[in-house]
């Protein structure tokens, strides 16, 4: 999938879907039918007698991802898939490339500067800094902390959680955006922090182990790459 245009100027979507089927040496006939197909599943039904000219900059991502695996290709290699789209769009097209991971056994090389969607969808995490691959692990691996942590979430005042959690000897950290940190094995803090709200009558919103976030994880790949 290119992140630039690749279409022929006068031709409606279903036309430029086809074109690319044919080129793959499928039948004229086959070609139409996967062609209407691919443009349901990508979300161009209704805007597939359209030439392309009257697309919107997400619509022709749309397109460019429909002309990417009309031809049924084992292996897909994406380029910044969800440029160009809306956050609710954004949403569905990782959903689409799930699927296509999931169900139907392709597999998937994603380049992009969109970090969020990597972390989402991913299972392995390559990272190239001056020309050179920095880092290459699944991404299961690469979100595990050096110190296991705890990241709760409370309804209400966290003051008397705090002073509680901390009595028993748990080392705990508040951040900025109200989320409490506690040290040490999420399964044994959890138990923990469960007692310790009903305790001071506060409720629980969220409890998460705590994972590094995959900009972390970049940033200190590509400021390694600069030392070398």
């Amino acid at each position: 999938m290119p992140e630039d245009d690749c279409f022929l100027h006068g031709m409606t979507g279903i036309e430029c879907v086809q074109f690319v089927a044919q080129l793959s040496r499928i039948p004229a006939i086959e070609a139409l039918r996967r062609s209407h197909e691919i443009l349901d599943f990508c979300g161009l039904a209704q805007e597939r007698y359209r030439t392309v000219e009257t697309y919107s900059t997400g619509m022709r991502q749309k397109l460019r991802f429909a002309q990417a695996i009309v031809h049924d290709p084992p292996v897909l290699i994406l380029d910044e898939p969800t440029s160009g789209l809306d956050p609710e769009e954004r949403v569905i097209m990782l959903n689409r490339i799930r699927v296509l991971a999931r169900d139907h056994g392709k597999a998937v090389l994603i380049c992009t500067h969109i970090l969020p969607d990597v972390q989402s969808i991913s299972d392995s995490v390559v990272i190239l800094a001056r020309g050179r691959v920095q880092v290459s692990e699944r991404l299961s691996e690469l979100s595990r902390p050096a110190e296991p942590s705890l990241e709760v979430r409370l309804l209400g005042s966290s003051e008397c959680f705090v002073e509680s959690i901390r009595s028993r000897g748990v080392p705990i950290e508040s951040r900025s955006d109200g989320v409490l940190v506690l040290r040490g094995a999420p399964d044994e803090l959890a138990t923990q922090a469960w007692q310790v709200a009903e305790q001071c009558g506060v409720g629980i919103r969220s409890l998460t182990p705590s994972r590094n976030s995959l900009e972390e994880i970049f940033l200190k790949a590509v400021r390694e790459g600069d030392s070398k």
